[in-house]
């Protein structure tokens, strides 16, 4: 049987690269007859000539070329199956460099974070609450956990749990000026802004809950006498009974559970603030290091049964 073993492989490649069995055998750490003696059997074995030999270079044959071209994965298959049982017996360690938000950051995702690291204490993770995703490969960060998933082909994301903005208001606010009926009443009404840019007019773009056929988003022109760049000052004032707010459920389910906040238009919610992880595209055939995957998989399961989402939870029915 014409079997061709690992070190085969090796060798035609470095042949190939090296275009000399000298450079060959310096590379595999050999005496250049053992080389040209196992490129010999090798081509035997096979009944094909691997490469055309002068006097000066070998060049490879067409069945070289094609011995080549499948030797390089190969390689690289084999040598990614042999890291990851290795991991399988090894203790993840290193350094991880998160971004996230304050808000969703401090409240539940350090959380996450601690339990992660009592389990693998050899890893050392380091937390950069910002309000703007940062590029991650130009900030030397590992992944971000996000509200949002950049349509960015250099990041790989995935969806940690599910979330939605919703429109509340303080049950005194709602005493003062009444409930809006539909999303168009918004507009008559005092809405708390979180404000990116000053001067700008504010839009609220809000999708039926309930997705219908023809349903399409509906767009709202929003105004108030106090907005903010902070979302949990804008939260606080919405508390105090300042106004109208559009919040992720994250930050305003146990208000909601307590009767603290209202449910406003129960049918409408931005859908486009579900919890994603988002991390740099690698390198075709690199694979990310074992504390980086762990970790994925830890936030995955932390977040598959999010609180926000739990009947009692102040989820809005």
């Amino acid at each position: 049987m014409n079997r061709i073993d690992r070190p085969d492989l090796e060798l035609v490649l470095q042949v190939a690269a090296q275009g000399s069995l000298a450079g060959a055998a310096r590379q595999l750490e050999l005496e250049p007859p053992a080389v040209s003696k196992r490129l010999a059997a090798l081509e035997a074995r096979l009944g094909v000539r691997l490469f055309h030999r002068t006097t000066r270079r070998l060049a490879l044959s067409e069945e070289g070329e094609l011995f080549c071209q499948q030797a390089r994965p190969l390689l690289d298959g084999l040598q990614q199956l042999e890291d990851r049982l290795q991991e399988r017996h090894k203790e993840a360690r290193g350094t991880l460099r998160l971004a996230s938000s304050f808000g969703f950051g401090r409240t539940w995702l350090a959380p996450a974070l601690s339990a992660f690291q009592q389990r693998h204490p050899q890893v050392e993770l380091q937390l950069h609450l910002t309000e703007q995703l940062p590029d991650l490969t130009t900030g030397g960060l590992d992944a971000a956990v996000w509200l949002w998933a950049p349509q960015d082909a250099s990041a790989v994301t995935r969806k940690l749990a599910a979330n939605r903005r919703v429109l509340v208001a303080a049950p005194g606010y709602l005493a003062r000026r009444g409930s809006p009926a539909t999303p168009a009443d918004l507009q008559q009404h005092d809405c708390l802004v979180v404000r990116e840019h000053s001067g700008s007019p504010t839009h609220w773009r809000l999708s039926a809950v309930e997705r219908r056929r023809d349903g399409r988003p509906v767009t709202v022109r929003v105004h108030g006498p106090l907005s903010s760049n902070s979302g949990e000052v804008v939260r606080d004032w919405c508390l105090a009974g300042h106004g109208i707010m559009l919040r992720s459920l994250w930050d305003v389910h146990e208000a909601l559970e307590q009767g603290r906040l209202v449910h406003l238009l129960p049918g409408y919610a931005m859908l486009d603030a579900d919890v994603h992880w988002i991390a740099p595209q690698r390198a075709q055939g690199q694979a990310a290091p074992l504390r980086l995957r762990l970790l994925q998989d830890h936030l995955a399961k932390w977040f598959a049964a999010p609180p926000w989402l739990q009947p009692g939870s102040g989820r809005p029915r």
